[in-house]
């Protein structure tokens, strides 16, 4: 059974606004992994992923936003959006640098956003999580 009815409604709002972020947030890069824009295409050429890893995180992505709104998979959704934005900053912080192609950063401080509100809604939902969820 979901925890979210057990939460105060401050509690309700913060998880709404912070699945809503990081969906919004994945989403929005979808149309430039699976178009095959510049960018996209540049990033994963420089860390060896082209166009497999691009196709591959687009789907996860895809994926992990449609579970934060699935009540029984929300924490499945933030554990699967957390694995992949940790990958992301750490090709970040390793081979692609903080700016990618003169984008001030942008793309680095998104992976931290959906990093961060994907660590939230995990510990939020973390008595969810099939098979290990009853022992948190």
């Amino acid at each position: 059974m979901s925890t979210y009815n057990s939460f105060p409604r401050t509690l309700r709002i913060a998880s709404w606004c912070t699945r809503l972020v990081v969906a919004a947030i994945l989403l929005q890069t979808l149309f430039f992994k699976f178009s095959g824009a510049e960018e996209s295409v540049y990033i994963f050429t420089k860390v060896g992923q082209e166009p497999w890893g691009r196709y591959g995180s687009g789907v996860v992505e895809l994926v992990a936003s449609i579970l934060l709104f699935v009540p029984p998979l929300r924490p499945v959704g933030a554990l699967l959006a957390l694995g992949t934005m940790s990958g992301a900053i750490f090709f970040h912080l390793t081979k692609l640098g903080i700016v990618v192609k003169d984008d001030g950063g942008t793309l680095f401080c998104l992976a931290l956003v959906v990093w961060a509100g994907s660590a939230f809604i995990l510990w939020l939902y973390r008595r969810d999580l099939p098979v290990i969820g009853s022992k948190l």
